[in-house]
Formats: C-alpha cells, structure tokens, sequence
C-alpha cells in the first residue's frame, strides 16, 4: 500500500489518552491472567473478520488500556504489578491466540519499558511508568529501511539554537500508530545511541499507516517520519550503554516474539481440530463416518498436540529462568544464560507456528482453504511474524555458547 493510497483520517488520528479514572490497577499475576482471558474472549470472535477487512483495532486497544495489562510489568515500588515473565509470557499467548495482530500490538510496549527499567533515572521511570499507569501506550519507531543493519541508521539528535531536535525516517514502527508515546533510537551528536521518547503529538511526527505485508495484517507496522522534532532533554535514555551493562532487556523482548508464536500455533492447532470434527469429511478409503475417526488424524493431531506442548513448556521454563536470574544481580554470564534459555524457546515456537499453520490444511481438508473460513491467516501470521529474526542464528547461538563459551551479543534479538 503506497502513501497516496492511504486514507487520511487513518495516517493522522492520534489515539486520545484514557481516563485515568477508567483505567484498571492490577495487582497480581492472577489478576494479570485474568484479565488476558477476559479481553482474548472479547477479542476472539471478530479477529477474522478484521484480518480480512484489515480493521484496525483502536477500540480493542482502548480495552488493554482500560484493563490495566499495559502496567503488568511495572515494579511494585512504582506503583505497578511487577508480575513474573513467566506471567508476561503467558498474557501473550492468551491474547494472541485470540488475535496475534492485536497481541502483537503491544511488544514493544513492554520492550520499551524493559529498557527504561535498565538505564532509566528515577524520575524517568517515575514519570514514564506513571504514564503507563494510567493507561499510556508506546510505540516503537523501527529500523530505518535503507540502513546497513538494524542497528545502524542516519537519525538523529542534535543541538540546535532551539533546543534538541529529532531527524529521521523508520519504518516496522509497531504500535506507533495507536501510541501516546513514540521512542526512537537515534545518534547524538557524540555519535552515541539514544532513545528519544517522543510524545505521539509531537509538531513534526508523522506517523503512516503503509504496511501491507499479507501476514499480521492490522498490527499497522507501518512507518515514522521525525522532521526537526522538539525532544526535552528528559525524554532521552542512554541505550549505548546496555552494551556494556549485563541485562534482560533483549531476553525479554526475545520472549514475547516466542510467546506470540506460541499463541498463533495454539489458534491454528484449535480451529484444526474445530474444523475436522465440525466440517471435514472423511476420506473415502478410511471405512469410518467421521473425519474424525480417521486414524492417520488421530495420530497427526497426537503428534501436533505433542509438539506444541512442548514448545509452550520450553517458553514457560525460559521465563522462569528469566525470573530466577532477575531476582539477583545480572551478570555478563547469567545475561547470556537467559538469551540461550529464550533462544531455544523460540526456535520451538517458531517450528511448531509454521507446523501447526500449515498442518491445519492437511488435517481439514480442501474444503477448509474456502475464503469464508480464512483460516489461512494462521499461516501468513505465522510466517510473517517468525521472520521477525532469523531463527537460524538462534541455534547458531546456542550451539556457540555450548561449544565455544562465546556469550551472545547484547541488543534486542537476543
């Protein structure tokens, strides 16, 4: 979808921030997964209809806010839940097997704040997760499309007679759209990395919602424009120096890219078998009456039942090794023991999303790939959202540490 398709209204609302007064205060991890069940049960019925007529979802959006998920994993002595990874893994399956383009939605959120919690001051954080409290969204302004790497690019913050201004052009900005805030990664004039934690309706903010990628369709991963925008110096946070700090910054994000994963293969797996035993019919040679009682479908769903078990295991004892860690001080070694321990879980999700994605067809039969049913956004959610990095580098990370002791990278993707 080019720029001058996109209608206006669409490129330019900027989402109203919520009445603090509306805005739910959860104060557990039970509390935090009930609420992830509420709103999966509100979201799931339409997630179809708005993949295939890519409805964005701002009214749903205002749900999270009002239900106080956005503040799950602020501390407890600012006010928040502090709830568990574990917990954070496990709200991400939920709501993304109801909708993993809705789910996806708030990742960064959740990143972002991973990284305030880092390298943020106290009245960063006071202000920041204040704001979260009651009920702000953040975004991310992605990579830049022309750079060398996903770390590298040409924004930046500069001193100018006006003050700090912010210059740039980023695209994968998911959540931006939906956002009050919008952080950006950019160089300073030192040639340091920052992130510049941009409010949505900053004078010279565009954000454009162009992303037309067939998977993930209403996430609006689209792009953001910064034409000499106003930054206050205490909107900036120091990101290049967590590559010299010990962290879980990356291991959490690299955790909830393997927890939407696991909710999209969960999804699929379900409407697999809805399908067969509602609709499919059974094949002639089989003898039996239902599809059902076919036993080469009994023994496919065994096996895709097996697998994706053991995937959501494997993400859920990555997560507690992330809780277990954080509860001391992180190390250089204990950093890269989380980034192994969620490198394995998301090879797992990943595998078992693309299996189960394109298993379904297999398992319901020719009937099941008819348009009114879509279920073959299964599969371009799966492959879409797992080509988020590539998971081959996973193993070779993994394999790496095992063999050579070589600890991985520190950023995002690991």
């Amino acid at each position: 979808m080019s720029e001058a398709h996109i209608p206006i209204a669409a490129a330019q609302r900027i989402a109203p921030r919520p009445d603090p007064a509306r805005v739910q205060r959860i104060a557990s991890d039970e509390e935090a997964l009930a609420a992830a069940r509420r709103l999966a049960a509100e979201f799931a019925p339409d997630a179809a209809r708005r993949d295939r007529e890519r409805i964005l979802p701002w009214a749903e959006l205002d749900r999270w806010s009002q239900s106080g998920l956005g503040a799950i994993t602020v501390p407890r002595e600012y006010g928040g839940a502090g709830v568990s990874y574990e917990t954070l893994a496990q709200v991400f399956v939920i709501l993304c097997a109801a909708d993993p383009s809705l789910g996806q939605i708030p990742q960064n959120h959740f990143g972002l704040l991973g990284v305030l919690r880092e390298i943020g001051t106290d009245e960063q954080k006071r202000r920041f997760y204040g704001e979260v409290l009651a009920g702000g969204r953040l975004g991310n302004a992605g990579p830049e499309r022309k750079s060398k790497t996903i770390l590298h690019g040409q924004t930046r913050l500069s001193h100018t007679p006006e003050g700090l201004r912010l210059n740039g052009h980023r695209f994968y900005s998911t959540g931006a759209l939906f956002a009050h805030r919008v952080p950006a990664r950019a160089l300073d004039d030192e040639g340091r990395a920052v992130q510049a934690w941009v409010p949505r309706d900053a004078p010279g903010l565009s954000v454009i919602d162009d992303w037309s990628s067939f998977g993930q369709r209403t996430t609006a991963s689209g792009s953001v424009k910064f034409h000499s925008v106003p930054v206050d110096e205490a909107d900036v946070l120091p990101v290049w120096q967590l590559a010299d700090r010990p962290g879980l910054f990356g291991p959490t994000s690299q955790l909830i890219q393997a927890a939407i994963d696991q909710g999209i293969a969960t999804a699929a797996v379900a409407d697999a078998m809805d399908f067969v035993r509602d609709k499919a019919r059974p094949w002639v040679d089989s003898g039996v009456a239902r599809a059902s009682d076919d036993p080469y479908i009994i023994q496919d769903v065994g096996r895709l039942q097996i697998d994706l078990h053991a995937a959501h295991e494997v993400l859920r004892e990555a997560a507690r090794t992330l809780d277990e860690i954080a509860a001391q001080p992180v190390t250089a070694l204990s950093s890269a023991r989380a980034s192994v321990a969620v490198a394995e879980a998301k090879v797992l999700t990943t595998q078992v999303a693309l299996e189960a994605s394109e298993k379904l067809f297999e398992l319901a039969g020719s009937s099941a790939t008819r348009a009114q049913h879509n279920l073959d956004r299964h599969w371009r959610n799966a492959r879409t959202h797992t080509l988020h990095d590539p998971v081959r580098w996973k193993t070779h990370l993994i394999g790496n540490y095992l063999l050579n002791g070589v600890l991985p990278a520190r950023h995002s993707w690991n």
